[in-house]
């Protein structure tokens, strides 16, 4: 506007000139005068498919008040493209921040740089400042659920939905003391010998039985690929064997672990010791899926390698059709006469829900009475196992925990192991 008067002119340069001091003045306080601290905090490790908390302490050591916009170059398995965190930092202040991440595979996962554009209330310029050096943590099968069901399954009173106390029916025969009779005791369980002897009732006590033999098997196969809730079938079934080896191993009984798909994959011979757990959660995160059919001839002749005498398993696997179960029925036959086998199947959440819903179209009445149709079909596979007499469970994917461990338990109650 300083070509139609002239005294503007004079004014837009004036402008002009403080404008280009203000930003050089911002860009000397930011570069000599700003100095951030920054620590993260990932733990030793991630948990699989649980909100693993990420903590971030950020430190202003300069006497300078800053803007600031967090970015963290998270590892490429989350695909987070805009995630950001805005904030505002006084002279010497320190701040902590947290935000959570959960994972859906196990591996590797390579955090980057956290990087802080920070700028000055003026807001002319600002300068990247890359804070905390790239890292790696392993993601491995949920310690959070071992930990959570461990505490469910041994207090005395539990009000979590689907853990349950088990009315004991009878008594194992593995003895541990003589005591003296009182109200409520078992009258068969009374020593008349020691009776004689003492002139007073006295009863055997009797404790549960131990160092029994429990083992979890699970199929690799592309049937156990269907992912739900961003989670796979094998990675729910890794989390789950993780939870009943730990308890099992609480319980004084034996754990171990066998893994097949086409051919056999991890074979732990079951243990009792400090370290069986350790080993069995390195050899879970090491476990890939396999784009292959199961072979159960293979899983039979290994069952009958491994497991030298009569034990709880634990199989996971997925039927989405009668003609697998047909394939599969003899060998599982012949596994549930050697052992107390338990197949844990997975329901179909996907369909259930879909077949629930409301038609719109014709073409939707359609689509509903096929996905009804194979929701029936696993109910009958469930059926046909159990006509049979091998224990099934049919347990949607994100329940298999607590359906296991309930299992368990009423299994030990009832003394059947």
């Amino acid at each position: 506007m300083g070509f139609a008067w002239q005294p503007l002119e004079f004014v837009g340069i004036t402008g002009l000139l403080i404008l280009c001091l203000a930003t050089l003045v911002e860009c000397l306080l930011l570069y000599f005068g700003t100095r951030l601290h920054a620590a993260r905090d990932l733990g030793k490790l991630l948990n699989l498919g649980d909100a693993n908390p990420v903590h971030i302490e950020l430190t202003n050591h300069s006497r300078l008040g800053c803007v600031i916009e967090l970015f963290d170059e998270l590892p490429y398995q989350f695909q987070l493209r805009n995630f950001r965190m805005a904030l505002r930092l006084a002279p010497g202040e320190n701040r902590k921040l947290r935000y959570d991440l959960r994972p859906t595979a196990r591996g590797e996962y390579h955090f980057g740089y956290l990087n802080a554009i920070t700028s000055t209330r003026i807001g002319l310029c600002a300068r990247r400042i890359q804070l905390c050096s790239p890292e790696m943590i392993p993601v491995f099968p949920s310690v959070i659920q071992m930990k959570k069901y461990e505490l469910l399954a041994f207090a005395r009173i539990s009000n979590f939905e689907g853990i349950k106390k088990v009315r004991r029916i009878g008594h194992s025969y593995e003895f541990e003391q003589i005591k003296a009779y009182s109200t409520g005791d078992d009258i068969r369980s009374i020593n008349w010998k020691a009776t004689a002897r003492r002139h007073n009732l006295m009863v055997n006590q009797y404790e549960d039985e131990r160092s029994q033999q429990v083992y979890t098997i699970i199929d690799k196969s592309r049937n156990m690929h269907m992912p739900f809730n961003g989670l796979s079938l094998l990675d729910y079934s890794v989390n789950t064997s993780l939870v009943i080896s730990n308890i099992a191993l609480h319980k004084h009984d034996k754990t171990g672990l066998i893994t097949f798909s086409h051919r056999i994959g991890t074979t732990l011979p079951a243990e009792r010791n400090h370290s069986q757990l350790k080993k069995i959660l390195q050899a879970l995160y090491h476990e890939k899926p396999q784009p292959f059919e199961a072979d159960y001839d293979l899983l039979y002749r290994a069952v009958k390698n491994v497991i030298s005498s009569r034990s709880l398993v634990f199989l996971y696997l997925n039927f989405e059709s009668p003609y697998a179960l047909d394939r599969a029925l003899p060998v599982l036959r012949k596994i549930n006469h050697l052992h107390l086998l338990v197949v844990m199947i997975f329901e179909n959440t996907e369909l259930i829900d879909y077949s629930r819903k409301e038609a719109e179209y014709v073409s939707d009445i359609y689509a509903q009475t096929i996905a009804l149709k194979l929701v029936n079909e696993k109910k009958q596979i469930v059926s046909r196992l159990r006509k049979h007499g091998i224990q099934t469970i049919l347990s949607r994917p994100e329940d298999l925990s607590i359906n296991t461990v309930n299992k368990y338990l009423e299994l030990k109650a009832k003394g059947l192991i």
